[in-house]
């Protein structure tokens, strides 16, 4: 298993109380071993069954997500937009392995929220991954509300100018020269402005 998968098996694991859970991790945990479809089906099961432990639901949608079952979306989906930074960030790589159309769509959805910026960096990210035709687009749009709004969320506005200038699209130019007016931005926004180049009189 990859370094990921580790990751979350362990924090789930230190996380667990009482032996019925342990065996419910146990036998999960077995299961993505054996990456069989009968295996999938039953990993499946835990999504679509109400009730289930936030945990459980997590591992299952990473395995499926990791293994390109698009069962797991709508999962991922609301765990990409958990308030627990750990949770998104194991989501987005899932989402990112997992080759589902609307994948970008959610994610610019949730990068765009202004009700939601707080908890947008791993969607951000994810975004500037996938480098899908809405990536720019919603990274723009939010790199401006950020910059023109009161409240500036620093850390989501810089993940917006460093992913902009790795995406390369001159069209960010307008957002990441507004950007340099921040001291906060001022060095991403240089070094992105530097990658992308400056624009043709065309462009």
């Amino acid at each position: 298993m990859d370094q990921e998968y580790l990751a979350l098996t362990e924090r789930i694991r230190g996380r667990l109380e009482g032996p019925p859970a342990r065996a419910r991790f146990d036998r999960m945990t077995a299961l993505a071993r054996q990456r069989t479809t009968t295996a999938h089906d039953e990993l499946a099961r835990v999504l679509e069954q109400p009730g289930e432990p936030l945990w459980a639901r997590e591992l299952a949608a990473f395995v499926l997500g990791s293994a390109g079952d698009r069962r797991a979306f709508e999962t991922l989906v609301l765990l990409l937009n958990y308030r627990d930074p750990v949770r998104a960030e194991s989501a987005a790589c899932a989402l990112a392995r997992l080759g589902d159309p609307r994948t970008a769509r959610a994610a610019a959805a949730l990068a765009t929220n202004p009700l939601r910026t707080a908890y947008a960096l791993h969607a951000i990210r994810l975004l500037v991954r996938l480098r899908a035709p809405e990536s720019a687009p919603a990274l723009i749009s939010t790199l401006q509300r950020l910059v023109r709004e009161p409240q500036h969320h620093w850390p989501i506005a810089t993940a917006c100018v460093e992913g902009l200038g790795e995406l390369g699209d001159p069209g960010a130019i307008p957002a990441l020269s507004e950007a340099l007016g921040f001291p906060q931005l001022w060095r991403a926004a240089t070094a992105a402005i530097t990658r992308i180049g400056p624009r043709t009189t065309s462009q």
